[in-house]
């Protein structure tokens, strides 16, 4: 196995961590963005008023995205047990 076949395979699985992560990331970035602005607004300095929103949207994210997250993952794996031979 070459260094540019480690570099490849290396650079693939940040690439595909990095998407399978960004949609539930994203989606508890806005939660937490949306709670904190009602908490200036409001005045309400609670800091644990964030957690169950968080979660209930990570959940929900989970639901809707869960399959592309699932799909991305299983071809990446196909990927690699396909070109198993290559690197051994």
């Amino acid at each position: 196995m070459t260094v540019d076949a480690v570099l490849n395979v290396a650079s693939e699985t940040i690439w595909t961590i990095i998407v399978t992560s960004a949609p539930l990331l994203l989606l508890s970035l806005v939660v937490g963005l949306i709670i904190s602005i009602f908490q200036t607004v409001t005045s309400i300095q609670e800091q644990t008023l964030t957690f169950i929103p968080k979660i209930l949207a990570t959940f929900l994210g989970m639901l809707i995205f869960g399959s592309f997250i699932l799909n991305t993952i299983v071809s990446f794996m196909e990927q690699l047990w396909n070109s198993f031979g290559e690197y051994v």
